[in-house]
């Protein structure tokens, strides 16, 4: 592979590693928080998706109010999940959130299987994401510049909401024990669902230029990717919001880059991801950042 090549690739694996890492985010969140392993989060950036064509087709919403659209309904989706589905088990064992989580999923699914049918639409990008911008002899999209970088500012705002706000206080200290929590007079509901619409927001952002970038949306698209998001999570360590993200970068930069090098292997695209997270576990099971997991969070 010529060195051209290679950076093309670099910077299409840190792309689609941005769009992983956005949605890896909310699973290492949620699981900080209540330790569950939220499945139903891949779909809910399958709806952000869906949100934004909606707004831009039938709203006729330019793309910019129609993210902001589609994070308004993943954030509301979110809090709502939460509050039907979650909260009612918060004192059941683990095992019943579990398959609770996996139930919404199904039912999201198949709800929008029923009203949209399972075939794929096309997503209509906006003209000034497809502008091609050419660094010497390396040309990528406008997009694939943008996601990586919108990725890391909102990187920063959630780190700053959780070191520097009372929110983030009051959610590294859920995260540890709830029923002291309880004891300080801290509304522990009002927090995990502030939890839920956060991460749920940063799905839909993740969906929507996932959209973007393989502009083709269908109701199953958010299995296999939420499943590679929390591969993302689980790789960086599931807890650390900074480690969701290097996950999600690492994952998405070996997806591409290893295709770019056996182009025989395209097929097999999928497997490369969890070929290289099994590899990293077996000589770090807790994670490239977990080290310490059960004395800090986040």
């Amino acid at each position: 592979m010529d060195s051209i090549l290679f950076f093309q690739q670099m910077i299409n694996g840190f792309s689609l590693g941005s769009m992983y890492a956005l949605i890896a985010i909310g699973y290492t969140m949620v699981y900080g928080v209540l330790r569950l392993i939220n499945f139903a989060h891949g779909d809910i950036m399958m709806i952000g998706a869906y949100s934004a064509l909606f707004a831009m087709t039938s709203m006729n919403l330019p793309f910019v109010y129609a993210l902001i659209f589609a994070v308004v309904v993943s954030l509301i989706l979110g809090i709502s999940i939460d509050k039907l589905a979650y909260k009612p088990l918060r004192l059941a064992p683990r095992i019943s959130l579990l398959i609770t989580a996996i139930g919404v999923s199904f039912l999201l699914e198949n709800l929008f299987q029923v009203f949209f049918g399972g075939t794929p639409r096309p997503f209509l990008v906006p003209q000034f994401l497809e502008q091609v911008v050419s660094f010497g002899s390396v040309s990528v999209t406008m997009g694939a510049i943008l996601v990586p970088i919108i990725t890391l500012v909102l990187l920063c705002v959630v780190l700053f909401i959780l070191y520097r706000t009372k929110y983030g206080i009051a959610i590294r200290a859920l995260a540890f024990d709830i029923s002291t929590v309880h004891l300080m007079g801290i509304d522990a509901n009002l927090i995990i669902a502030f939890v839920f619409a956060l991460g749920s927001s940063l799905a839909a952002v993740g969906g929507v230029f996932y959209a973007v970038s393989y502009p083709s949306i269908d109701p199953l698209m958010g299995v296999l990717i939420g499943l590679k998001a929390f591969g993302a999570a689980v790789l960086g360590g599931i807890g650390s919001v900074a480690g969701a993200v290097l996950g999600g970068f690492i994952i998405g930069f070996s997806e591409v880059v290893a295709v770019a090098f056996w182009p025989q292997m395209a097929g097999f695209k999928d497997a490369f991801a969890f070929i290289f997270l099994i590899l990293v576990l077996i000589f770090k099971p807790t994670g490239i950042l977990g080290y310490n997991y059960e004395k800090s969070r986040f």
